[in-house]
């Protein structure tokens, strides 16, 4: 089964109190699976990875074989794709872990949008900043 994972994480203040959320979607746009947590006092590139890990944790249960991960962070998806150094040991740590998890699917693609192409993540993290 093929899907699209939408991650977002967001800290109010960097750090402080911080959410991730993340939206995945059958290949026909069918909501498969949405999530909006705190996750605590911690910078905004940590909760973009732990959105990462939750979401591909929610597409492994869901016997999901091929998935596009989709994040407006830049950051996130160049460490994922190789082409950036994680340097911060949290980070590395994190991304070691969405390594891990994404050997379990035959394909995982990471692809970098603008903030306003991943609206419903985006919310679900600022609905769990205001719960």
């Amino acid at each position: 089964m093929k899907s699209r994972l939408f991650t977002d994480g967001g800290a109010r203040g960097n750090p402080g109190p911080a959410a991730f959320g993340y939206v995945l979607e059958a290949d026909d746009g069918t909501v498969l699976d949405a999530r909006g947590e705190k996750i605590g006092v911690a910078t905004n590139n940590v909760a973009e990875y732990r959105a990462l890990v939750a979401g591909l944790e929610a597409a492994i249960v869901r016997g999901v074989t091929e998935l596009e991960a989709v994040s407006d962070s830049e950051l996130v998806v160049k460490q994922m794709r190789g082409e950036y150094k994680v340097k911060n040991e949290a980070l590395r740590q994190l991304s070691l872990k969405a390594s891990r998890l994404a050997r379990e699917f035959g394909s995982v693609t990471y692809t970098a949008v603008r903030r306003e192409h991943n609206e419903l993540a985006d919310r679900l993290v600022n609905e769990a900043l205001d719960a």
